[in-house]
Parts: structure tokens; C-alpha cells; sequence
């Protein structure tokens, strides 16, 4: 008896994952897009890390869907800009959105 309650618990568990495909959320992004954002945004904050001008620090990297997010405070429109350029050219990222703030 308990082999057949786990025979359908492990049906219904693939069933499932194959109605959901693998969401990490409902209406949201599959578990590989995720992952994928996920790296890029280590891309992109270790270009920052390495970069003289970009304080890695203040601003912000989201991704999603290949879209990168910049948030944050920059010191100058010159570190805005780099920020910026150094995000859209990191392979992979498909489009840059600058939301950061000259203070």
C-alpha cells in the first residue's frame, strides 16, 4: 500500500512541474531565465567592482529577463554614464535600464 501512495505522490509531483514548467513564480519567469538574470547581474556588478570610476557599492544591479536595472547614486554624470555603458555592453544583457541619480 505505501508503494502506491508513493508511486502517485511522485505522479503528481511530475505532473505538476510539467503544468507549471518549471515557474519560479506563477506569471513570472521560468527557473533557467532566473538563473540566467541571475548571472548577468554578477556580470555586471563585477564589471563595476573593477572599473576605477563605478562605486560598486551605490548602485544597485536588478535583472530581468535580460533587462538590466541600474538604481542607485552616482557622484558624477561621468560614473552614471560608465555604469550605464559597462551594463549594456556585458554579453547577454538585451537592454539597460539607467534609473541612477547624480548627488
Amino acid at each position: 500500500m505505501k508503494l502506491t501512495h508513493a508511486v502517485l505522490a511522485a505522479a503528481s509531483a511530475l505532473a505538476l512541474v510539467q503544468i507549471t514548467g518549471c515557474a519560479v513564480a506563477r506569471d513570472q519567469q521560468t527557473v533557467g531565465s532566473y538563473i540566467d538574470d541571475t548571472t548577468l547581474t554578477t556580470r555586471v556588478k563585477t564589471r563595476f567592482a573593477q572599473d576605477p570610476v563605478v562605486s560598486a557599492l551605490s548602485i544597485n544591479v536588478e535583472t530581468l529577463k535580460g533587462t538590466v536595472q541600474l538604481s542607485g547614486f552616482a557622484k558624477s554624470e561621468a560614473e552614471r554614464s560608465t555604469a550605464a555603458r559597462l551594463a549594456s555592453s556585458t554579453p547577454g544583457v538585451q537592454a539597460v535600464r539607467n534609473d541612477i541619480v547624480v548627488r
